[in-house]
Parts: structure tokens; sequence; C-alpha cells
């Protein structure tokens, strides 16, 4: 976990997460980047510091958290299953989740009470990252499981 803030650092610390002591340090060693800041957090020349094989991800728009046009033009990209792009050049890739831009909004966003279904699997898919050895790639929240979710909501909101 890394984030610019040294507060946020410190709060994750204590709650046993580990921490990046800087930001490159962050970008060479993680397998998943996930960028929620609402302002730029990956530029051009970041992209080639990025582990080999990370996976990059956004909760808010591309334009807003990843440099795309700034990224070198010797990466080459290629459709790697649904909503996965692979990013390669010599002697180094990565992968960019639902082309950079919000994932937890996949299949279109609707606001309103709606926003709480969506913060639901998100914390489902938590609990599954950390009670199953997943292989890599993107993952869904198992239909059960989202099916529960979808019933506790319409038993609350369609009243």
């Amino acid at each position: 976990m890394y984030d610019a803030d040294p507060v946020r650092r410190t709060q994750a610390l204590s709650q046993g997460f580990a921490v990046a002591r800087d930001r490159d340090t962050a970008l060479h060693g993680a397998g998943l980047i996930l960028c929620a800041t609402g302002a730029v957090s990956l530029r051009g020349e970041d992209f080639s510091a990025l582990r080999n094989g990370a996976y990059v991800a956004t909760v808010t728009s591309s334009e807003d958290e990843l440099d795309l046009v700034g990224l070198p033009d010797v990466y080459q990209r290629t459709p790697h299953g649904d909503h996965i792009t692979r990013y390669q050049t010599t002697g180094h890739y990565f992968y960019l989740l639902n082309g950079g831009n919000a994932v937890n909004f996949l299949h279109g966003a609707s606001v309103g009470p709606f926003i709480h279904l969506v913060q639901a699997e998100k914390l489902a898919g938590v609990r599954t990252l950390t009670r199953q050895s997943l292989g890599s790639g993107m993952h869904e929240v198992d239909a059960t499981d989202r099916a529960a979710i979808a019933g506790m909501w319409l038993s609350y909101f369609n009243r």
C-alpha cells in the first residue's frame, strides 16, 4: 500500500497492511496498482517502473488517474480477455483493466441508492480476496453473494 498522505500510510500500517516506504518502491513491487486519487496518479514514465505482470485498475475515470497519452509508444497493446489489455514492450509488460476506466463501474454507472450495491460488492470482493487463493486475472463476486446483496438491497430500498 502507498498513499502520498503520511497519515493514511500510518493508519494502514497500524491496521496491519504492508506499506511501501516510498512511491517508487510501491510501483516496483506491487502486483496490483489500484488508483483512487481523483488526480493523475500514474504518468507516462511511471508505467515502465511497474513490476512485470502488474495489474493497473482505477476507481475513477482514466483521465483522472492515468496519463495514458504519455505512455511510451514502444508498448504494444493486445486484448487479454474481457476488459483486460496487455501492454508489452521488450522485457516489460503489465495489464490495464477496463481500459483504465473505473472497474467498480464496469457495466455503467448508476447513482442514488444503487451505489450501495457497488459498495457491498466491493466488500464481498475484499472478503473473497482474504479468504481464497485466487489466480492472476480479473475476478467477479460469486453469484450467490451477488444474489444475497441484491436481496438485502431490495428488502431495504424497494418497500
